[in-house]
């Protein structure tokens, strides 16, 4: 994968973060998905999925729980085992901030676990929309919607 061998190399669209291995952009998440090298893991909920899309190939695994954002306390069996030995986690969610919590966690499950910047739908605009400044539809990478 272009010239990516080893994620202590900075690179475009990887930058370092503290509690986990480092925060992508949503292009170098699904560059790293297609060439195998990483699980993209959508830590959203099976309602956020639902209305607003998901990620075809993804693992669908919620950090909390619909109603109510009760943790999910299957997470750390489901990811633990879900990830292949030697691949890396990347965590999505709505806008690139529970996904934080996520790729914490993983990492320390002993995963080596990224944030995906911007999730799915990104931050909101001045209107208070999401998906007109950012995220992995904004950026044109495969979606779909039930």
């Amino acid at each position: 994968m272009k010239g990516e061998n080893s994620t202590s190399q900075p690179s475009a669209g990887l930058r370092p973060a503290d509690g986990y291995a480092g925060d992508l952009s949503p292009q170098l998440a699904y560059e790293w998905m297609q060439a195998g090298l990483a699980v993209l893991i959508d830590v959203r909920t099976d309602a956020e999925r639902e209305w607003v899309g998901y990620v075809p190939g993804a693992l669908l695994l919620a950090w909390k729980q619909w109603p109510g954002m009760a943790m999910n306390p299957l997470f750390d069996e489901v990811i633990a085992t879900a990830v292949p030995k030697g691949m890396k986690a990347m965590m999505l969610c709505r806008s690139g901030v529970r996904s934080i919590a996520a790729a914490r966690r993983a990492t320390e499950l002993g995963l080596e676990a990224y944030n995906v910047l911007e999730g799915f739908e990104g931050d909101p605009d001045a209107e208070a929309h999401r998906g007109a400044t950012g995220g992995w539809r904004y950026r044109g990478l495969p979606w779909r919607q039930k």
